[in-house]
């Protein structure tokens, strides 16, 4: 007599669920796919589901917490407040990336496929987005080296402006007369940067013309006598008066005086307004372009004037 084994039917559990490949997603797949699985996966798998929000949550609690200490580590340094939450927001988003990946990860969802169309999506924006990569990069460069900040007085990309905005693309000056210009950062990296506003102190430059006839020594005393008389002009360093050159027309005096950058063109324009009256009071003549013409007349013939004056008669 032959004993025949006793054969016991086990129903596998099922560990994964078996989706369509990213790259075949359309609405044809999606309508014809078998989501019984789903639920048989679902019942079989529920304590590995149930791990997998805590693992979301609680990792999504974690990269804030870690954020935040960063971004807090970053401020004490007095690194620029545009730079700690551009740096801030990367780090957030790979963190979640991270979590979401490996909450996935825990309920047998096939990761690789993600990854992969992820890259490969990476991939096919970089090339679409050169001109906006590269004003990316160069943000992240004026932000990193702090080339200017907002309020500062610039000039950059051919336009001269207070900074009022500095994005990872693009910033934004307001024009003196109140016009707003958006500039992409990758003009402002490659050209020319005049930052008017990142010192504490700046100088005035100008030059005074007088006559040739005027006494020089006397003229440097008045220029001299008007700068120290104001106590908004600074004294370290002290400002220079001194005779430039021996213009066409004119001696140049260069007066060069040392204020508080806020004061500038305040203590210009009225340093301008004071000289002039100083120098009419003191009888200093402020030379203009003139012409001297001398008129040659040969023996026996009459002036222009007086000849127009006989054809009349």
């Amino acid at each position: 007599m032959t004993d025949t084994p006793n054969v016991t039917e086990e129903t596998a559990t099922p560990t994964a669920i078996d989706l369509p490949p990213i790259n075949e997603w359309n609405l044809e797949t999606l309508l014809s796919y078998d989501y019984s699985g789903i639920s048989e996966f679902l019942v079989a798998n529920i304590l590995k589901i149930s791990a997998a929000f805590v693992i979301f949550f609680v990792g999504k609690w974690v990269v804030r917490r870690l954020v935040n200490a960063v971004k807090r580590t970053l401020t004490k340094t007095k690194m620029d407040e545009t730079l700690v939450g551009f740096l801030g927001n990367i780090l957030s988003g790979l963190g979640l990336a991270f979590v979401i990946i490996a909450a996935l990860s825990q309920v047998g969802v096939n990761t690789t496929s993600f990854a992969a169309a992820i890259a490969a999506a990476g991939l096919a924006i970089g090339l679409a987005l050169q001109g906006s990569l590269s004003n990316f990069a160069a943000g992240f460069l004026i932000i990193l080296f702090g080339f200017f900040k907002k309020g500062d007085y610039v000039e950059a990309g051919g336009t001269g402006g207070t900074v009022d905005d500095i994005s990872i693309f693009t910033t934004t000056l307001i024009t003196p007369d109140n016009r707003s210009v958006i500039i992409p950062n990758g003009n402002i990296t490659t050209d020319v940067i005049i930052n008017y506003t990142a010192n504490k102190t700046r100088r005035i430059d100008l030059v005074i013309g007088v006559a040739y006839d005027a006494d020089l020594k006397k003229t440097k005393k008045l220029l001299t006598k008007i700068l120290t008389d104001r106590d908004d002009i600074l004294t370290d360093p002290a400002p220079t008066v001194e005779v430039h050159e021996l213009g066409d027309s004119a001696v140049n005096f260069v007066v060069r005086p040392w204020v508080k950058t806020d004061e500038f063109w305040t203590i210009r324009w009225e340093l301008m307004m004071k000289i002039k009256i100083e120098l009419d009071k003191a009888g200093i003549g402020i030379p203009f372009p003139q012409r001297d013409v001398h008129l040659f007349i040969e023996d026996g013939k009459l002036p222009p004037v007086a000849k127009a004056k006989t054809s009349k008669k």
